[in-house]
C-alpha cells in the first residue's frame, strides 16, 4: 500500500509532499477591569516627557534642530521595524495569550519609559542607542496591548455588543487619562531634582504594574489555550471533576513556558507542539538521512500511526527520550478535535511521568498510544457535555501560538 499526504497551510497553499510505502518512508523537504492603572501611566508619562526632552537636547544651546530631526526619524524607523517583525513572529500567539501579552504591553511600555529617563545621563553615542531601544519596547507595547484588547473585548462582549464596549471603553479612558494628566501637571512642579524624580517614578510604576497584574488575574476567560487546557483536563482525567473558567482563573499563571505540559498545576514535565508540519513528527518516528532528507521506515511505523488515528482528526506521537509530544492536524479539524489531541498527549505523557519509563520500543509505544486513546474516546462526550456546563467555549481553537500547517491522507492499494 502507497500512502500520500499532502501539507498545507492555513491559507490552503501546499508546501510538502510525502509518499510512504510499504517498505519505506520517503519525505520532501519544506522550507474592561484593565483600564483602572491608567490615572498612573499618564502621571508617569508626564515624568518621562519631562526627562527625554532633555535627553533629546530640550534646554541644551549647543544641540542641533539637525540631530534631533536625525534622532527623531531613527526612533520611528526602529520601532516600526520592531512592529512589523513582531507581529510576523508573534502573531498567532497573541489571541489565545491575551492575558499574558496585556500585562507584557505594560511592562514593556514601563521598561521604556525607565529608559527615556536614563537618556539624560548618557553620552550622545549610548543615548541614541538607549532611545531607539526604547522605541523598540513602545512598539511591542502597541502590538501587544492592541491585539489583547482586542481579544478581551471580545470576551466581555457577552451580548454581541462589541462596538459599544470599545465605543463605551474610549470614553472612558479619555476621561482617565485627562484626569492623570492633571494630576501629573502637579506632581511634575513638585519633581525638580534627579532623586525625587526617580522616586516618583519608581513608585508609580510599581502601582501601574501592580493594578494591571491584578486586573488581569481578574479576567475570566472561557476558552481554553494550552495553560487552561492542562490544568482542566489532567483534573477530569485524575479526579473526574471539571473546573470551571473561575477556578481554572485562580490556578493559572500569567506567564508560561510556551507548550509545557503540567499535571493538574504541578511543575513541568514535558512539552508538547500542535499545528507543525508533519516533518517533526516523521523525525521523531525514525531519523532521517542526511542528504536527501527521506526516512527508511523498515517497521512501516508511519502507516501504522496512520492506522491507529483513522478516526481521528489528528496524528498524535509522544518522544518519550526528549518528553516531547507532536501533534499534526489533519485538513478540517475543528476546535474540540485539538482539545482531544493535546488531552489525548497530556494523558500518554503524564502515564510515562507516573511509571518512570523513558522508552521500551516502538511497540509498546504504540501499545500505549491506543490504549490511551481508547480510554480517552470512551469518556471524551462526557467531557464536553460536562465543560460546556461548567460554562467553557469549546467552538474556539485556542491552542496553536505559531502558524500551522495541515495534512491530507490518501491511501492507495499497490497493483
Amino acid at each position: 500500500m502507497t500512502l500520500h499526504i499532502e501539507e498545507r497551510d492555513e491559507a490552503g497553499t501546499l508546501k510538502a509532499i510525502y509518499v510512504a510505502s510499504s517498505t519505506s518512508t520517503t519525505s520532501s523537504s519544506t522550507s474592561s477591569p484593565l483600564n483602572k492603572s491608567e490615572n498612573e501611566g499618564s502621571r508617569i508619562d508626564v515624568i518621562r516627557t519631562l526627562t527625554k526632552s532633555t535627553g533629546v537636547g530640550v534646554g541644551d544651546a549647543s544641540a542641533s534642530p539637525t540631530n534631533a530631526l536625525l534622532l527623531s526619524i531613527l526612533q520611528e524607523s526602529t520601532g516600526r521595524i520592531a512592529t512589523i517583525l513582531f507581529a510576523d513572529r508573534l502573531g498567532t500567539a497573541l489571541e489565545p495569550e491575551c492575558k499574558m501579552y496585556r500585562l507584557a504591553a505594560d511592562v514593556f511600555n514601563d521598561a521604556a519609559m525607565v529608559l527615556d529617563c536614563l537618556s539624560p545621563a548618557l553620552p550622545r553615542g549610548p543615548r541614541v542607542l538607549l532611545l531607539s531601544s526604547s522605541s523598540v519596547l513602545r512598539a511591542l507595547c502597541g502590538v501587544a496591548a492592541g491585539s489583547s484588547k482586542a481579544s478581551l473585548s471580545a470576551h466581555f462582549a457577552n451580548w454581541g455588543n462589541l462596538g459599544e464596549l470599545n465605543a463605551k471603553d474610549s470614553s472612558q479612558e479619555t476621561v482617565i487619562s485627562l484626569l492623570g494628566m492633571l494630576a501629573g501637571s502637579v506632581v511634575v512642579s513638585y519633581v525638580s531634582s534627579p532623586s525625587a524624580t526617580w522616586s516618583c517614578l519608581i513608585l508609580l510604576l510599581s502601582i501601574h504594574l501592580a493594578m494591571n497584574r491584578a486586573a488581569v488575574r481578574a479576567v475570566r476567560m472561557r476558552s481554553l489555550n494550552r495553560q487552561r487546557a492542562n490544568l482542566v483536563f489532567s483534573n477530569f482525567l485524575d479526579q473526574n471533576k471539571v473546573l470551571t473558567p473561575k477556578e481554572v482563573s485562580l490556578q493559572e499563571r500569567i506567564f508560561e513556558r510556551d507548550g509545557v505540559l503540567r499535571w493538574r498545576g504541578s511543575g513541568a514535565f514535558a512539552a508538547a507542539k500542535i499545528g507543525l508540519p508533519l516533518w517533526h513528527l516523521l523525525a521523531s518516528l525514525a531519523p532521517a538521512h542526511e542528504m536527501t532528507g527521506s526516512i527508511r521506515d523498515r517497521e512501516a511505523k508511519v502507516m501504522r500511526l496512520v492506522s491507529l488515528y483513522r478516526d481521528e482528526e489528528f496524528l498524535v506521537w509522544y518522544n518519550a527520550p526528549q518528553r516531547l509530544g507532536h501533534i499534526t492536524l489533519k485538513v478540517g479539524a475543528g476546535a474540540k478535535s485539538q482539545l482531544k489531541a493535546w488531552t489525548l498527549l497530556l494523558w500518554i505523557a503524564h502515564r510515562h511521568r507516573t511509571a518512570n519509563a523513558t522508552s521500551a520500543g516502538f511497540e509498546p509505544e504504540l501499545d500505549l498510544h491506543r490504549t490511551a486513546l481508547e480510554e480517552l474516546t470512551s469518556r471524551w462526550l462526557e467531557c464536553l457535555d460536562r465543560m460546556e456546563t461548567a460554562g467553557w467555549d469549546l467552538g474556539t481553537a485556542s491552542l496553536e501560538t505559531t502558524p500551522g500547517s495541515r495534512v491530507c491522507l490518501q491511501a492507495e492499494a499497490d497493483g
